[in-house]
């Protein structure tokens, strides 16, 4: 456990979150930063959709935080997703951190910790991720991962799935 210690916040707090819903898998340090889908995908020599990646918006009604969680093949389409939120806008580096308590590139579907007692973001899955058996999503650092299926996602998340990608 002296490793994790050692580990960045974010990255304990997502092994703290998953410990605690007895996830069945540790998440992974890996020795390179895996900033977009694109460099997991090639750090864990899986298909680019096999990465949950997480997507933040800003919802203009409310300010609050909206995450979909997609596969990284796959684009969102905000005019699928607006019925579900209403409208939408950009989320920039520091509201993503604000609502989420992750950087970019490290954003995890779990172990929330939101500044200024701002609530975790409204949370959605797309449906495309469920194309996979296993799939690899975010553990709070670029550097960190963990793996699961897109069931354990539903029920680790507790978000709805949807159909919210272009195409």
């Amino acid at each position: 456990m002296a490793e994790l210690d050692t580990r960045p916040e974010g990255f304990q707090r997502v092994s703290a979150a998953l410990a605690a819903r007895a996830h069945p898998h540790r998440p992974l340090w890996l020795d390179v930063a895996a900033r977009t889908a694109q460099e997991a995908a090639d750090a864990l020599g899986v298909t680019l959709g096999q990465i949950a990646k997480s997507v933040v918006f800003r919802r203009k009604a409310d300010d609050a935080a909206v995450l979909v969680i997609t596969s990284g093949d796959r684009r969102v389409d905000e005019a699928k997703l607006k019925p579900h939120t209403g409208a939408l806008g950009r989320a920039d580096a520091d509201f993503v951190k604000a609502r989420t308590g992750f950087s970019i590139g490290g954003v995890s579907p779990a172990g929330f910790a939101p500044a200024d007692g701002a609530p975790p973001p409204q949370l959605f899955i797309d449906r495309e991720l469920f194309r996979f058996d296993i799939i690899w999503a975010a553990a709070g650092h670029p550097n960190g991962v963990f793996k699961l299926t897109p069931g354990e996602l539903e029920t680790l998340t507790g978000a709805p799935v949807i159909d919210v990608v272009q195409g």
